[in-house]
């Protein structure tokens, strides 16, 4: 394997670099590996993988007294109220 060293990388980029990676859950390395290899035809772009970008970042974070507390005010929601389902004209 070759060890390739590139010079005259910024700040900003070096940054830019490490926060797009960490999104992808990649090192620096691998990320730039990839990049590279794509920019030079060695790499297919996947065509038909669609990202989102949306709130499964949470999923599993909630501590068991938060789940408890929201399990609760859902379930409150979900309770019939006999008096407003009574027939007033029958």
């Amino acid at each position: 394997m070759k060890t390739i060293t590139v010079r005259g990388v910024d700040l900003d980029l070096a940054k830019k670099l490490k926060q797009v990676a960490s999104k992808e859950a990649k090192s620096v390395n691998q990320f730039v590996l990839e990049m590279l290899r794509q920019s030079v035809g060695m790499k297919k772009q996947k065509k038909f993988t669609r990202i989102y970008n949306d709130l499964d970042h949470l999923f599993g974070t909630w501590a068991d007294a938060e789940f408890k507390a929201m399990n609760d005010k859902i379930m409150d929601e979900k309770k019939i109220d006999e008096e407003l389902w009574k027939c007033k004209t029958c």
